[in-house]
């Protein structure tokens, strides 16, 4: 089966309101699903949604999530965030370099590394690097969720959660990026609850393992040129 594809647009400036699902910057644009979830979860299946672009300075994203059964307790920079009602995208600009994962509750809390052997270990992965407090400072995130929340909603939610990542923070790691239109990278991006009372684990892009950290079942994007 061909990788899934999917093409990022271009904007000439970052999204003023980066949380507007339909607002002026993120209204005309196609949004992909994470809709391919692993049998080992709940029957839960929140629809998530995200919308993806990129600016002169770095990459925008925004996911929209209809979820149930909501819950967000870490408020710490790398804490275990996938573990509370949680979105995350994972991108490798360069094929023979690391990716990088990053990870947001629905909180705003930011877990973030960047990975060039995945294979588990007692302490993570065989190799990675964690970013560090000043260059998880660099990723913005917006969130329309309290920072906790708990006990856990069980009602239908919608929630939202937009980040920033500067070229910058990956050039830190795999070098220069080069003139990014055109370039086509691979990634990923998933839904996943561990802790909430109904877990789940969804992908954009199907995992053939309860694990999402399998650079070989990424997809691809593709960087769209500047419109004139």
């Amino acid at each position: 089966m061909p990788p899934k594809t999917f093409s990022i647009a271009h904007i000439p400036l970052r999204p003023p309101t980066p949380l507007a699902w339909d607002g002026a910057v993120w209204g005309g644009m196609p949004s992909l699903y994470i809709d391919q979830f692993r049998p080992e979860g709940s029957a839960h299946r929140p629809r998530t949604r995200v919308k993806l672009a990129w600016a002169s300075e770095g990459l925008c994203g925004l996911f929209e999530v209809l979820d149930k059964h909501v819950r967000c307790t870490r408020t710490h920079f790398q804490a275990e965030v996938y573990k509370d009602s949680c979105v995350e995208f994972f991108i490798q600009p360069k094929a023979q370099a690391g990716y990088f994962n990053f990870e947001f509750n629905c909180g705003g809390t930011l877990l973030a590394s960047y990975i060039t052997d995945p294979t588990r270990t007692e302490t993570g992965f065989k190799a990675f690097t964690r970013l560090s407090p000043l260059q998880g400072d660099q990723v913005e995130v917006f969130h329309s969720m309290p920072q906790i929340v708990d006990p856990e909603i069980g009602e239908e939610t919608l929630w939202h959660l937009g980040f920033f990542i500067p070229f910058d923070l990956l050039e830190s790691y795999v070098g220069p990026l080069g003139q990014i239109s055109g370039q086509r990278w691979r990634g990923n991006l998933y839904k996943c609850a561990d802790d909430s009372s109904h877990p789940h684990w969804g992908a954009w892009a199907p995992v053939d393992a309860l694990n999402f950290h399998l650079p070989h079942c990424f997809g691809d994007f593709d960087y769209k040129q500047p419109e004139r």
